[in-house]
């Protein structure tokens, strides 16, 4: 896997994501820590506030960003959007109302909604192979998975020696650190053959999604992982601080169980993927997330709670981080951006559905309906993704759908991408 690595371009963009995630995590510990200092009782509600903001901003910026930035060069564009969100952090140190948190937080999120997109899109032009790209996609994960175990850590280390407000300095740090990794390399910037409407710019990707059948299956796998992975996020503090009288600590470890579930599935999925075609592998996964769901029912101790956060880890990572081949194969490299931005914003769509049912059920209707509720949703979309995905779907081939704005198809040709 860590072949991929010798690459220079992937390993520059790598070693940004890393260092860029890292920055975000410090983040978000020292946001909570604010938000308790400037709301005090309210704190709660200013962070469940925060996440409703970041949720909007994902689905709503990122495919019009998308389509206002299509003509402007890969590299150009991430950098700057590094800068915007390395600003951002700087200003967070000094504010004194919750608006202007919520403010800067959608800023700084609407700049998260523009960059990942495009920052995924350009990795399968980087890496043209497909297993070197099914590894840079578990690389991807196990990266994603570190920085939720490594940034608590290491906040902890550093709030033993400074205030949380010098928190923010380690993301601005990590902004500026990606900025200068991802302008030390080219990018490939395909364009269009042709120029295109901001309405086809925009909806382009959405519509991309209803057209090919594997995508609408992705679709409603998003769905899948996003009740599954719900559990985990909104109601683990709950399961262990008050439903089993445990400390932080515990939550802490709970949290990291999953992670680690997920990145041993991570790991398993580049040798799984090459004997295996990726819809049974993400629909196993579906499955996995079920069972573990159901198992939870009947968990009234820590270790089976543990055990079944890992489960449901292995089962998260086996549909998510398979799915940047489908969305590969389903577009050409013009294409991939705007694609790229649709899975963003439609998967994040998802969790702005299920972050708030998973609390709410869990608050008036119990755990236990919960998790019922919650491997209901997951189900249904298991099985969706089996009926929208065809079993005998020609999932090897290359296929490029060019859309005009009125959704009429034809095979389009693929220019060769320009570095920038």
């Amino acid at each position: 896997m860590l072949a991929v690595l010798r690459n220079r371009t992937y390993r520059h963009l790598f070693l940004a994501q890393v260092i860029a995630l890292l920055g975000t995590g410090l983040a978000t510990v020292a946001l909570g820590l604010q938000a308790f200092e400037l709301a005090e009782g309210n704190a709660g509600a200013v962070l469940g506030t925060a996440l409703a903001i970041k949720m909007i901003a994902y689905v709503v910026v990122a495919p019009i960003a998308t389509a206002f930035t299509e003509q402007l060069p890969r590299r150009a564009m991430l950098v700057s959007l590094d800068l915007v969100r390395a600003a951002v952090a700087l200003c967070l140190p000094f504010i004194t109302g919750v608006w202007q948190a919520y403010l800067l937080i959608f800023v700084l999120q609407a700049a998260s909604a523009a960059f990942t997109p495009t920052f995924q899109a350009t990795i399968p032009d980087v890496l043209p192979d497909e297993d070197d790209y099914t590894n840079a996609l578990s690389l991807s994960r196990l990266a994603y998975d570190l920085e939720k175990v490594g940034s608590p850590l290491l906040a902890a280390a550093l709030l033993a020696l400074m205030s949380y407000h010098n928190l923010y300095l380690g993301t601005v740090i990590g902004f500026l650190a990606s900025a200068s990794l991802v302008v030390s390399v080219l990018l490939p910037s395909p364009k269009p053959a042709q120029p295109r409407s901001i309405y086809d710019r925009t909806t382009r990707g959405i519509r991309l999604y209803l057209t090919v059948p594997r995508l609408r299956g992705l679709f409603a796998l998003n769905l899948a992982v996003a009740a599954g992975g719900s559990m985990v996020f909104v109601n683990t503090v709950v399961l262990v601080q008050s439903a089993l009288g445990l400390g932080e600590r515990y939550t802490a470890v709970a949290l990291a169980t999953f992670g680690l579930g997920s990145m041993l599935a991570a790991l398993s999925l580049p040798r799984l993927l090459k004997k295996i075609d990726d819809r049974p592998v993400m629909l196993a996964g579906t499955v996995v997330l079920v069972a573990a769901l159901v198992a939870g029912m009947f968990t009234a101790s820590y270790i089976g709670l543990i055990l079944v956060w890992a489960v449901i880890g292995i089962g998260y990572s086996l549909v998510l981080t398979p799915s940047g081949r489908i969305l590969r194969r389903s577009s050409s490299p013009e294409d991939r951006p705007a694609l790229f931005a649709a899975q963003f914003a439609l998967s994040h769509g998802c969790w702005l559905i299920t972050y708030p049912l998973a609390g709410w059920l869990g608050a008036t209707a119990g755990i236990t309906a919960t998790y019922i509720v919650l491997a209901v949703i997951t189900a249904l979309g298991a099985f969706a993704a089996s009926v929208l995905w065809p079993a005998d779907d020609d999932d090897k081939r290359h296929v490029h759908v060019d859309l005009d704005p009125g959704g009429s198809q034809a095979v389009g040709r693929n220019p060769a991408p320009r570095e920038r």
